[in-house]
């Protein structure tokens, strides 16, 4: 059932299908990545949404999913072009999540933010990609991105 659950949203994203992706999440659903960091269940919801709506070159791959009655992971890789700098991103992620009623209710996504921040960023990645500054900055930069999207999408509100 659980794993039914985790192909039918990885799938789902392939297609940019935000729609199918946030049906997979628990109402108390919540979402945590290095540059996201801790959403709630609404801005998890209006975070695939906008991910998916500004997706430019998108293509990915997940395997090596594994779950159980509580838990679940996969390994999956997202491609694509950062919008802000037009470089490309391979970025490899560790997926992991808890279940409750049959649904995501805690999803957390694991990746190397530097290797992110050296991809997406180019030099100024390169050479503090591994820092703080640029960690915060990551986070205070999609977090604005995402307040941005949630006031003109008041079904987020």
């Amino acid at each position: 059932m659980h794993t039914e659950l985790i192909n039918r949203f990885y799938t789902a994203f392939q297609k940019q299908d935000w729609q199918t992706m946030n049906s997979c999440y628990h109402p108390e659903a919540s979402f945590y990545d290095p540059a996201f960091r801790n959403l709630n269940s609404k801005e998890v919801r209006a975070m695939w949404h906008m991910l998916c709506l500004n997706a430019r070159d998108f293509s990915l791959t997940f395997t090596d999913v594994a779950t159980n009655e509580k838990t679940g992971k996969c390994l999956w890789v997202a491609t694509y072009t950062f919008s802000k700098t037009g470089n490309k991103v391979v970025n490899r992620i560790t997926a992991a999540f808890e279940f409750k009623a049959g649904l995501i209710v805690k999803h957390t996504d694991t990746f190397d933010l530097w290797k992110w921040s050296r991809q997406a960023l180019g030099v100024s990645g390169i050479l503090l990609g591994w820092s703080a500054l640029v960690k915060n900055k990551v986070n205070d930069n999609a977090r604005k991105s995402l307040a941005r999207f949630i006031a003109e999408h008041p079904e987020y509100q």
